[in-house]
């Protein structure tokens, strides 16, 4: 669907690599912004307005679309390069070891 809207608009001479990096990070700022000054937040973000809510999920968007697109720019199968890392992850933080604690997997001891 992106890569159709951006088709339609001629904008993929715009969109490379580099580009679509840095309007990534810029989305995530703006994610960031609506959560800067408030504290903790507590999960399903009880004390948000809709329109505060919306704002996120635009905002969470166009971070997801600039991923995509990006990973689709660089050639990389993201739901298989996800699978990947969770394998990693697992062999770097198993739960035997890590369950209830925050250390990064080079304080663990084997």
């Amino acid at each position: 669907m992106q890569a159709e809207f951006t088709d339609e608009r001629a904008w993929n001479q715009f969109h490379q690599p580099r580009n679509l990096l840095l309007a990534m990070v810029g989305e995530v700022g703006e994610v960031a912004e609506l959560f800067q000054w408030r504290g903790e937040v507590a999960e399903g973000l009880p004390d948000w307005s809709e329109s505060e809510r919306e704002r996120l999920a635009q905002e969470l968007s166009d971070v997801l679309i600039y991923l995509v697109e990006l990973a689709e720019k660089c050639r990389v199968d993201l739901p298989q390069a996800v699978l990947r890392k969770m394998a990693l992850n697992r062999l770097k933080y198993p739960a035997s070891k890590v369950h209830g604690s925050a250390k990064k997997y080079t304080e663990y001891k084997d």
